[in-house]
């Protein structure tokens, strides 16, 4: 933007919730996330009221709530385990949409845009939405609440350390880089700010500290910076997204160390493990209060507060627009301050059976295969489970 108009507009009051004013006509909103930090709910709102904010001249580009392979492949990341690797194509279309839209305000919303590796790659992202037009939004929570989130989601990609375990990797064996080398590259807040505002220009650049005490906060700064009434963009409740528990992680963590261990195809984790037994059991199975939380030690906590506070003073000195408390950055969970102690985690047969009937239900959409010559007495368990595995990926294939 040129500097007329890139200069950040100020934020009004309006009661208790701070307001932004709406960003420049034209301008192209960029919300990178990161993961963790409520972007599902904003995706899904925002996806759900495109025609809505089109009458208020406000586009929704993407052909779905989010535009994950076009992120994947601009930023050169794989995806999810076993998905086939998106291509060059995802970014292209995404970007046709996105000019189509011509002078009208936009929105784009991925939080794989946070993995971008580099200057280049964040600059071509930049150059390609049209620098003069691109916006980009961070959102942000406290470090204590997204560990314990991000932990099992990368469970759900086949991850098999335990939550101790992986938190100790992660704050205390350098370089913080193993298991997940992704998650300080997105968690690592003052330096995922940082990079952008070197590329875009910190004016160009917005920080929302979300409030979870403030349930419709996130949805209110979105319409304010776009310019669309209060009240327009709702969050649509998606149980497919909803964060597994303790005992449902360890479950599939016990399946991935399973999976890993008679050498199975990547391909039928995504296709049986992935997209059967654990989406119908999200789909299906609604958590219980009383049901085990996972629980971050006192010395992850210590650790995790003590990273944000320097991570909001950093932020705080880099020039950029900042909306919310940065205090909260620091911020240590109620739950882990005055809850009560968790239970043991242990999974419902219920649970368990779901899961188990999802992953059937993928494979039954397969058509049966001749038998093989040699006979089931005549192979050992790990050969055999190896070459049903393969046979069911070829299934599923061919479906």
């Amino acid at each position: 933007m040129a500097a007329a108009e890139t200069a950040a507009p100020s934020p009004v009051t309006s009661g208790t919730r701070q307001r932004p004013r709406p960003l420049p006509a034209g301008t192209r909103l960029l919300h990178i996330g990161p993961h963790k930090t409520g972007t599902t709910s904003i995706q899904g709102a925002l996806f759900a009221a495109k025609d809505a904010m089109a009458g208020h001249g406000v586009a929704f580009p993407a052909h779905s709530r989010h535009p994950m392979e076009a992120a994947l492949a601009i930023c050169a990341r794989p995806g999810m385990m076993g998905d086939a690797r998106p291509a060059e194509g995802h970014w292209a279309r995404l970007l046709d949409a996105v000019r189509a839209t011509g002078k009208q305000t936009s929105v784009i919303s991925s939080e794989f845009f946070a993995d971008a590796p580099d200057d280049e790659t964040i600059a071509r992202i930049v150059d390609d939405l049209g620098r003069d037009r691109v916006h980009i939004l961070v959102t942000l929570r406290p470090l204590a609440k997204i560990m314990p989130s991000q932990w099992q989601q990368y469970v759900q990609n086949g991850l098999r350390m335990g939550y101790e375990d992986w938190l100790d990797h992660m704050l205390r064996k350098a370089p913080y880089e193993k298991p997940n080398p992704s998650f300080w590259r997105r968690h690592r807040h003052d330096r995922l700010v940082e990079r952008w505002a070197r590329v875009a220009g910190a004016e160009n650049i917005t920080v929302v500290v979300v409030d979870d005490r403030d349930r419709g906060g996130l949805m209110r700064t979105f319409e304010s910076l776009l310019g669309l009434p209060d009240g327009l963009l709702v969050e649509v409740p998606d149980t497919a997204n909803r964060s597994l528990t303790l005992a449902e992680t360890e479950m599939l963590r016990k399946l991935n160390m399973e999976f890993r261990g008679n050498g199975l195809p990547d391909e039928l984790y995504s296709k049986l493990v992935r997209g059967g037994a654990v989406m119908h059991m999200k789909n299906t199975c609604r958590p219980a209060p009383d049901d085990a939380r996972i629980v971050t030690p006192a010395w992850a906590l210590e650790a995790a507060t003590g990273i944000g506070a320097e991570m909001a003073e950093r932020i705080g000195t880099m020039g950029v627009r900042v909306l919310g408390d940065p205090a909260l950055l620091s911020a240590v969970p109620s739950a882990a301050q005055d809850g009560p102690a968790p239970a043991a985690a242990r999974i419902d047969p219920e649970v368990a059976a779901h899961a188990l009937y999802g992953a059937l239900a993928v494979a039954a959409e397969a058509p049966p295969e001749h038998p093989a010559a040699r006979t089931v007495h005549q192979t050992s368990s790990k050969e055999l489970v190896r070459v049903l595995g393969h046979r069911v990926l070829r299934r599923l294939k061919r479906t």
